[in-house]
């Protein structure tokens, strides 16, 4: 069994992705479960400038779009709300909406390189609050700008020892050494596979066992076939995680990895 503990809906910048596309996809390749989030809450484009007012959304009205999908396939779809926590925090009305969905929802994404806004900014202590009460995980972006650097997810979990941190890409367009080092030094830090090469998944468990890593790849960026091949045609590493890497890892390894953690962290509760 696969759980894909990140992915994407949405249409903004130059992203273009739907649920159905993202269905579509995880039948093609047998993905039984995905955590998703909707990218129409980015706040800053790639290149660091704000993403003009006409175009972004309202946090709750996100919110409300990303349940929306959710509620097609329940049980293969689960909704990790991003937050706008740059420009917006969690109002009454979202919390609201959260509690009464909490069947829908596994957790919070935030994206400090689209926010611009660092995890352990004291002006996230509410959202903080409300994943504690809530017994939600925070899934946080690492990578491509100071604010995103793994470091500050870890003084974040570092702070929040309650809440259970998964710091995705391990820095995105590094060796990924300072992430990885970073995961050894706390129990509520983990890390996901996404655009992470194999040498350093396997780095991971050699160091630290096969309880850190969650299965993730930003399905489906580069539309049905991202788990197949880029956008170039060129062979997607999830291949090799999905064939090489079985052979490298002894069975209970590869089925933490695959699905377990997920599981475990995320409390999904579907059968083998």
């Amino acid at each position: 069994m696969i759980i894909d503990t990140h992915a994407h809906i949405g249409s903004i910048l130059n992203f273009n992705m739907t649920a159905e596309q993202l269905l579509r996809s995880m039948d093609k390749f047998g993905i039984a479960f995905t955590l998703f989030s909707d990218i129409e809450a980015v706040e800053f484009a790639h290149d660091g400038t704000p993403v003009p007012a006409y175009m972004q959304k309202p946090q709750n009205r996100v919110l409300e779009d990303t349940l929306a999908a959710a509620r097609t396939a329940p049980d293969r779809l689960g909704a990790l709300p991003w937050l706008k926590i740059g420009s917006e925090l969690p109002d009454d009305e979202f919390i609201e909406t959260v509690r009464r969905n909490r069947d829908l929802i596994y957790g919070f994404k935030l994206h400090p390189f689209h926010s611009r806004v660092a995890p352990d900014d004291e002006r996230l202590e509410p959202v903080y609050e409300l994943a504690k009460d809530l017994g939600l995980p925070i899934v946080s972006h690492t990578g491509g700008c100071e604010e995103a650097r793994s470091i500050r997810l870890y003084n974040a979990a570092k702070a929040h020892p309650e809440i259970d941190f998964v710091m995705v890409h391990l820095d995105l367009g590094t060796d990924n050494r300072e992430a990885i080092d970073l995961l050894g030094k706390l129990p509520n830090l983990y890390g996901d596979t996404t655009w992470v090469p194999i040498k350093s998944a396997l780095e991971v468990i050699r160091r630290y066992g096969g309880k850190k890593l969650l299965f993730g790849t930003d399905n489906p960026i580069d539309g049905e076939d991202t788990l197949l091949c880029n956008m170039f045609g060129e062979r997607s590493l999830y291949q090799q995680y999905f064939n090489e890497l079985r052979e490298m890892l002894t069975a209970d390894e590869y089925d933490d990895l695959m699905y377990r953690n997920a599981q475990r962290v995320f409390g999904i509760h579907i059968n083998e």
